[in-house]
C-alpha cells in the first residue's frame, strides 16, 4: 500500500513539474499582439498628446500666410467739450450772456493695409512653416511607431510573465509533492530527515519565487495598462514579427537610413531652416506697402464755422528701404544659417542612431532565436534528466538533494526558454520600429489610421474662425 502512495505521489509530481510548457488552455477570444496595437494606436494619451500638438504646428502655416493678406481696421472716437463763460466776455463764438455750453465731435475711420513687397520674406515664412509641419508629421508617425513597439513589447512582457508564475506554481506543487514523498519515505524507514529538510528548503525558496513572479506579473500588467489603455486580457503567447520583415540586415539599414520617420523629419527640419536663411535675408530688401482710409468727421461746435460734418478717403504708397537696424538683421542671418548647420548635423545623427538600432534589434533577434532553439533541447534533455534522477533515487542510487537539483535545472531551463521566446518576439518589432516599418498599415491593424493632412488641408487656408479641432 505505501508503494502504490509513493508512486503516485512521483506520477502526479513529474506531470506537474512540465504542464504548463507543453499545455496551454484554449481561449476562445483571447487578446492577440495586434489588438493591443490597435488599442493602443487609438487610445494612447501620449500619442493622442503628439497628434494635437501636430494640429497646432499646423496653424503656422496660417499664420505665415497672413503677410500675404490685408490687415482691416476700424477706430471710432468721440469727444465733448464744455465752455464757460463767467467775467461777461465773449470767447470764440460764446456769446457774453451765455455761461456755458457743451459741444460734441466724433471720427470714425476705416483703414486697409496691403503689403505689396516685403523681401520675399511672407514666402520664405510659408515655406518655413509648410516644411516645419512636414517635420512634425514625421515626428508624429515615429512617435506612433514607438507606441505600437511599445503595446508589443507590454504585451509579450505580460505573455512571458504569466507563463512564469504558471512554470512556478507547478513547480511549488511538484516541490509540495517532493516534501510529502520524503515524509512518506521517512515514516517507512527509506528516507531521512535530511532529505525532509532539504525538501522544506527548497518548497520555501519556491514560494518566494512564485511571490517573486506575481510581483512581476502585476508590474507588466501596469505598464500594459499604461500603453494600451486597459487591463491584459487572455492574453497569449505571441509569435515573432513577421510582416514586412526585412530578409537581411544590408537592406534593412538601407531601408530606415531612407525611410524612417526620425530621419525624414530631419531633413525637413532642414529645409524649413533654409527657408528662414531666405525670410532673414529678406529684411535686407526694401518693403512696399499700400494704405487706404475712410474717414467721417462730424461737430456741432460753432468755432468750426467750415465743414462741420465731412468725408474723406485717401490711397498712400509706403516705399520702405532699410539701411541699417542696429546690426539685429545681420545677427538674424548669421543665426539662422548656423540653425541650419545645427539641423544638418542632427540629419547625421539621426542616420547613425537608426544604424544602431537597426543592427542591435537584428542582433537580439537572431541570439534569441538561437536560444529558443538551444532552449528547447534543454528543456527536453532536462525533462528526461529529472526522470532518470527520480527513478534512481527510487532504487536508492539517488537522493533528494539529486532530485531538488535536478528540478531545479529543468525549472531554469523552462524559464530561460520563456524568456528567449518573449525576446524574440521584442526584437523582432524592434527590428520593424527600428526600419520605420512597424505601421498600422505594414501590420493590417484594424483601426483607422490617424490622418494629419485632413486637419491641415481644412486650416492652411483660413481667414476666419475660432474653433479648433478639439471643439474648443
Amino acid at each position: 500500500m505505501g508503494d502504490v502512495s509513493l508512486s503516485s505521489l512521483r506520477n502526479v509530481a513529474y506531470a506537474a513539474a512540465f504542464l504548463p510548457l507543453f499545455f496551454q488552455p484554449a481561449v476562445l477570444h483571447a487578446e492577440t499582439i495586434f489588438g493591443a496595437m490597435e488599442k493602443a494606436y487609438k487610445n494612447n494619451p501620449d500619442l493622442n498628446s503628439v497628434r494635437a500638438a501636430l494640429r497646432a504646428t499646423d496653424e503656422s502655416v496660417t499664420i505665415a500666410k497672413a503677410g500675404y493678406r490685408p490687415q482691416l481696421g476700424f477706430s471710432v472716437s468721440g469727444t465733448q467739450s464744455s465752455f464757460g463763460n463767467f467775467n461777461g466776455t465773449a470767447i470764440g463764438n460764446l456769446p457774453a450772456d451765455k455761461y456755458s455750453a457743451d459741444y460734441y465731435k466724433s471720427d470714425v475711420q476705416l483703414t486697409l493695409t496691403q503689403q505689396i513687397f516685403d523681401g520675399f520674406q511672407t514666402l520664405n515664412n510659408v515655406r518655413s512653416s509648410e516644411a516645419g509641419v512636414l517635420s512634425n508629421r514625421e515626428s508624429m508617425k515615429a512617435d506612433e511607431i514607438q507606441i505600437l513597439l511599445g503595446a508589443a513589447q507590454a504585451y509579450a512582457d505580460v505573455a512571458r510573465d504569466q507563463q512564469i508564475v504558471s512554470i512556478r506554481r507547478q513547480n511549488l506543487s511538484f516541490l509540495q509533492e517532493q516534501l510529502k514523498a520524503a515524509n512518506a519515505r521517512l515514516e517507512v524507514g527509506e528516507g531521512t530527515k535530511t532529505d525532509v529538510s532539504q525538501a522544506e528548503a527548497q518548497l520555501a525558496g519556491a514560494d518566494s519565487l512564485l511571490a517573486s513572479a506575481i510581483a512581476q506579473l502585476r508590474q507588466s500588467e501596469a505598464s500594459y495598462m499604461q500603453v494600451v489603455g486597459e487591463m491584459p486580457k487572455d492574453v497569449r503567447q505571441p509569435v515573432r514579427a513577421t510582416k514586412a520583415m526585412p530578409t537581411n540586415l544590408d537592406k534593412a539599414v538601407a531601408l530606415g537610413i531612407r525611410e524612417h520617420p526620425s530621419v525624414l523629419a530631419a531633413l525637413h527640419a532642414v529645409t524649413s531652416a533654409q527657408y528662414q536663411v531666405k525670410s532673414a535675408e529678406g529684411s535686407l530688401l526694401p518693403g512696399v506697402s499700400l494704405q487706404g482710409s475712410l474717414d467721417r468727421h462730424n461737430t456741432d461746435n460753432p468755432s468750426e464755422s467750415t465743414d462741420r460734418d465731412y468725408s474723406a478717403a485717401s490711397i498712400t504708397a509706403q516705399v520702405k528701404i532699410p539701411l541699417y537696424q542696429g546690426g539685429s538683421e545681420y545677427g538674424q542671418i548669421r543665426k539662422a544659417k548656423e540653425t541650419v548647420g545645427a539641423q544638418e548635423l542632427k540629419v547625421d545623427y539621426a542616420r547613425l542612431s537608426v544604424r544602431k538600432q537597426i543592427m542591435t534589434a537584428f542582433a537580439q533577434m537572431q541570439a534569441a532565436t538561437a536560444a529558443i532553439t538551444s532552449g528547447r533541447k534543454q528543456v527536453a534533455a532536462a525533462k528526461l534528466a529529472l526522470q532518470g534522477v527520480i527513478e534512481e533515487r527510487n532504487v536508492g542510487q539517488k537522493i533528494t538533494l539529486d532530485v531538488l537539483n535536478s528540478q531545479q535545472t529543468a525549472l531554469d531551463a523552462q524559464e530561460s526558454l520563456v524568456n528567449a521566446q518573449r525576446n524574440e518576439v521584442v526584437a523582432s518589432y524592434s527590428l520593424l520600429a527600428a526600419t520605420g516599418t512597424l505601421t498600422v498599415r505594414s501590420q493590417g491593424l484594424q483601426v483607422a489610421e490617424y490622418k494629419a493632412e485632413e486637419h491641415y488641408d481644412a486650416v492652411k487656408d483660413k481667414w476666419f474662425g475660432l474653433r479648433a479641432a478639439n471643439g474648443k
